[in-house]
């Protein structure tokens, strides 16, 4: 009976957390308008209910891969793809975010490099690149 209610906890409290972080998720990307805020930049607005149901899709997709652990033969650059995309996906939510509370331009006002926004960016950009790489590719030990 006590092996049963601990299953029973475990299986409530998992379903518990997943429910809040898909929630949050949601909450997350609709507060950021990223679907939206994508279809207006690319300019394909016919495409929207597609990239909705791509984000859907994928969610459920990685998630069921990860509970139960199914494993993909693929060639090896593959991973290289799979990288490149979860690359695209953070950099997107990354900018909505940065283009919802407007953090660049107040930075850039306060420390007064108004006219070296760019080069403030790029810096960003680069920075993050190169720090991931080090780190994907142990540099450091």
């Amino acid at each position: 009976m006590t092996l049963l209610l601990a299953i029973v906890v475990l299986v409530f409290i998992g379903f518990a957390g997943g429910v809040a972080v898909g929630s949050g998720m949601v909450a997350f990307l609709v507060v950021l308008d990223i679907i939206p805020r994508l279809a207006q930049i690319t300019s394909s607005f016919k495409q929207i209910r597609k990239y909705e149901g791509a984000v859907v899709l994928g969610s459920l997709f990685f998630t069921l891969t990860d509970i139960f652990q199914w494993v993909y033969r693929l060639f090896p650059l593959s991973a290289s793809l799979f990288g490149l995309l979860a690359g695209c996906f953070v950099g997107m939510l990354a900018a909505a975010l940065t283009e919802v509370i407007n953090v660049l331009p107040i930075l850039a006002k306060r420390i007064g490099m108004e006219g070296y926004m760019l080069w403030l960016l790029m810096a960003m950009i680069f920075g993050k690149v190169f720090g991931s790489l080090i780190d994907w590719l142990h540099v450091l030990g």
